[in-house]
């Protein structure tokens, strides 16, 4: 590749250092459909024959063609995706292949073709998200009705409907989705053209190259363009918010399938069993979704620490910018599959649900809510009253509900039997009827938007 200027070839450990064909295989495609661009760009403006061009084309499939079918031979000599190419295609079509590199370098290459790689992840990330969004919609459509404890601290706090739970994480994940679409849109620049780093005195047309690949437009400064990685950076971070995300739902379906809580079946498709304890049905695949954030954050960390100390325009270092974005991507990807998949599946164990939603003292706040309400009592006085009717309950081993009228009146003399009304789970979700809250009629309210808004 440098033969003119190096009298002799690489240190076995130089080479095994510098190679990065080991991992950029993966840019097969994207490779070779920016060299078929490039190519039909050069032939368009003069630069290239139309022969030459043809034959660099029909050339091009041919390798594509090859690596897929998997009968490709990969060289460590050559080093990365981008040699290995081009020495293929002057096996096949020869002297043709040696003008391709014409008014590019590898440095715009290897950006043009990490972009093209990343977009195509950024889409099957959204694509991911909306299936899992469709099916913690279908779970809440199920479940608008059913009552649930919602925990502030794990300790429970008013009761909540399955659905609105449901819906909460639809909202994150629609937050996740959005990410992706926002960096896809700023990312979606071409650096093809860029060159090695100034640009090129061949007269190319930047534009044509940028839309046959899909681009909204060239990248529009030439050592920007070979030295950005930010839009692997900005893949990472949303992938880290994400990953968090399917994280925290990951924890909720271990703790609500234990057998302590049973608010949740999961299906044996996403479940594993025990060597030595028959009894035992395992969330395994929560648990390995719970652990993917510590990949993904890593990969991001990792870049992060390759790129913050570079000059302008490329170096070396950026071999580096791969790997980690290869592996977070895959994880993430499995990550979604896989809870898309549990949440489907899973059985909402709806009477255990109800049962804890009723307990702890959940319809506490209902309580003072109406003590202000009807009493017009100072919401202050009314938190007082109330935590000395929960204490009363406490100690006579039941929850308010259960509570006499007498009882009840011990605390405060003006409280009516009125109050009861508002201290069954039902009543309390069935009175949450601001927006955002967990009353029922809300609840398919945000179904019915989101529906629409992924139809």
């Amino acid at each position: 590749m440098w033969g003119g200027r190096f009298a002799a070839g690489p240190d076995a450990i130089m080479e095994a250092i510098n190679a990065s064909i080991g991992f950029d295989k993966r840019l097969a495609k994207q490779d070779i459909d920016g060299s078929r661009a490039h190519a039909a760009m050069l032939a368009a403006q003069g630069i290239l024959t139309d022969s030459d061009a043809e034959a660099i084309r029909e050339g091009l499939l041919t390798v594509l063609s090859e690596i897929e079918g998997g009968t490709f031979q990969f060289s460590t000599a050559l080093e990365d995706i981008h040699m290995n190419v081009e020495s293929r295609l002057k096996e096949i079509v020869g002297e043709p292949a040696g003008r391709l590199h014409t008014a590019r370098s590898r440095n715009d290459q290897v950006a043009t073709d990490f972009k093209l790689w990343v977009r195509d992840q950024m889409d099957a990330a959204m694509a991911g998200l909306t299936a899992l969004m469709q099916a913690l919609i279908g779970q809440a459509e199920a479940g608008a009705d059913w009552v649930m404890p919602g925990f502030t601290h794990l300790q429970t706090a008013q009761p909540v409907t399955w659905g609105h739970h449901m819906m909460a994480y639809v909202e994150m994940f629609a937050r996740d989705r959005s990410r992706f679409a926002d960096a896809r849109k700023r990312m979606n620049e071409c650096p093809l053209g860029a060159a090695a780093l100034a640009g090129t005195s061949f007269p190319i047309d930047r534009e044509a190259t940028a839309a046959a690949l899909g681009f909204d437009r060239p990248a529009a400064n030439s050592l920007d363009a070979v030295s950005d990685r930010d839009f692997a950076l900005e893949y990472l971070s949303s992938a880290t918010i994400c990953a968090m995300h399917l994280s925290r739902m990951a924890e909720e379906l271990v703790i609500w399938s234990s057998a302590q809580f049973r608010f949740v079946t999961l299906s044996d498709r996403f479940s594993t069993g025990s060597s030595i304890m028959p009894q035992k049905k395992n969330p395994d695949a929560a648990e390995l979704i719970r652990a993917k954030i510590g990949r993904i954050l890593g990969a991001n960390v990792a870049l992060l620490t390759v790129m913050k100390g570079l000059p302008l325009a490329y170096s070396k270092d950026m071999q580096e910018d791969k790997e980690q974005v290869f592996d977070a991507a895959d994880n993430l990807a499995l990550a979604l599959a896989a809870m898309e998949g549990m949440v489907r599946d899973m059985t909402a164990n709806v009477a255990n649900l109800e049962a804890a939603a009723g307990s702890g003292f959940s319809t506490a706040t209902d309580l003072a809510d109406w003590l202000v309400r009807v009493l017009d009592m100072p919401f202050r006085d009314a938190h007082h009253v109330t935590g000395a009717l929960v204490k009363l309950a406490e100690d006579k081993g039941c929850d308010l509900p259960d509570l006499s009228l007498a009882d009840m009146q011990s605390v405060n003399g003006q409280i009516t039997a009125d109050v009861f009304d508002v201290l069954g789970v039902h009543n309390s979700v069935a009175s949450r009827m601001s927006y955002g809250g967990t009353a029922p009629a809300q609840v398919r309210a945000q179904i019915t938007r989101w529906k629409e808004a992924l139809a």
